[in-house]
């Protein structure tokens, strides 16, 4: 029996010796590492979130004691808002008009003073992000779903100022699909009607699956053309078709475009045809 028990023993002994190579996880750790090594690809959004920063900080030369100022939506619009609020908490005074519920929120959070178009009309100064813009400045919004809003302020406003980082510099519209907002009751309708000028049209969906709604109450259709060789024909043709309520395309609205590119941050500006 004990001569059973020590030739068991040895075996049972291995295991605690392979152990070791348990232990040995440390070394394999590294290979376990590489995935998040990966980060290069990991690392762009912290680029472009950099960039984003400092194309809002910089649009803070725009904006004056004294004057309403448009928030758009988004998470470049984002920094602009809370860069704005830390010019309000040092004396900096304005009121402004947010473009959708979330930036809103913010704001209030941050203690920017608030007001709507019922109080006012006329806006001084709109500081808002896109998410494609071409040589022209004409652009591509909607991709935080607050277009309508976003296209009524920035028409009121005397001056829109476009922050994006980088990568939002196209030679043609298209690439990011163009968003649609729709009456639920004419959805099915749009989509086929978009789908016949070539755009693979998709309804706006949650991550849970739920439809995605507008602070209207309203759909949103992502239509991918590829590209738009002809952003104003495409804009008439859209403005034309019944239970479009209004799309993403800004033509000839931004003022100003700061595109953060590295450590820089370029400033482009409209050329006005006479």
């Amino acid at each position: 029996m004990a001569n059973d028990t020590e030739k068991i023993d040895p075996p049972r002994i291995d295991p605690p010796k392979q152990e070791p190579p348990r232990g040995d996880p440390p070394p394999r750790d590294p290979p376990e590492k590489d995935p998040p090594a990966k980060d290069p690809p990991v690392k762009e959004p912290a680029k472009a979130d950099q960039e984003k920063q400092a194309a809002a900080r910089a649009s803070l030369r725009f904006v004056h004691d004294g004057q309403i100022v448009g928030l758009g939506t988004g998470s470049t619009a984002a920094y602009a808002i809370r860069f704005l609020g830390e010019q309000v908490h040092k004396g900096l005074r304005i009121v402004a008009i947010p473009t959708s519920q979330r930036s809103k929120e913010l704001a209030e959070s941050l203690r920017i003073p608030l007001a709507t178009l019922d109080d006012y009309q006329q806006i001084d100064v709109t500081i808002d992000g896109a998410d494609e813009f071409d040589p022209a400045l004409r652009l591509i919004k909607g991709g935080g779903g607050a277009l309508l809003r976003e296209k009524v302020v920035a028409s009121a406003s005397k001056q829109l100022v476009i922050i994006t980082d980088s990568a939002k510099q196209v030679s043609v519209l298209g690439k990011f699909p163009l968003p649609v907002e729709v009456i639920p009751f004419a959805q099915a309708v749009v989509a086929e009607r978009i789908a016949a000028l070539g755009a693979a049209v998709t309804l706006r969906q949650y991550a849970y699956g739920n439809t995605f709604v507008t602070d209207e109450g309203h759909h949103i259709l992502d239509c991918d053309f590829g590209h738009i060789p002809d952003p104003p024909a495409l804009a008439r043709t859209l403005n034309d078709m019944p239970g479009v309520v209004e799309h993403g395309l800004f033509i000839d609205l931004a003022s100003v475009v700061l595109v953060g590119k590295g450590t820089e941050v370029i400033e482009l500006r409209r050329r006005h045809h006479s």
